[in-house]
């Protein structure tokens, strides 16, 4: 399983912030909603938890999703990445 918090995906954020992918890649404030969408779409076997905070963020209650997935982390993000700008799109 891998645990795939929003804060990877957004653009707004340095990647000291969290970002774990480029600017070019990333999209503004993705939710846990968007990525929801994104997985149905990907066909991925997933979990969200609500009640969990990111780590550097540690008082804002933004969630977070673990995935099965057989790739790299970066390849999952880019991924889930690359479907939410196809849905909002």
């Amino acid at each position: 399983m891998i645990t795939i918090w929003p804060q990877y995906l957004n653009e707004n954020l340095s990647l000291n912030e969290g970002r774990k992918i480029s600017k070019e890649d990333a999209v503004k404030d993705p939710t846990l909603s968007d990525i929801e969408r994104a997985l149905k779409r990907l066909g991925l076997t997933y979990n969200i938890q609500k009640e969990f905070s990111y780590p550097g963020k540690w008082y804002e209650k933004s969630g977070r999703v673990l995935v099965e997935w057989e790739g790299t982390k970066l390849e999952l993000i880019r991924e889930i990445s690359l479907k939410i700008k196809e849905i909002r799109n």
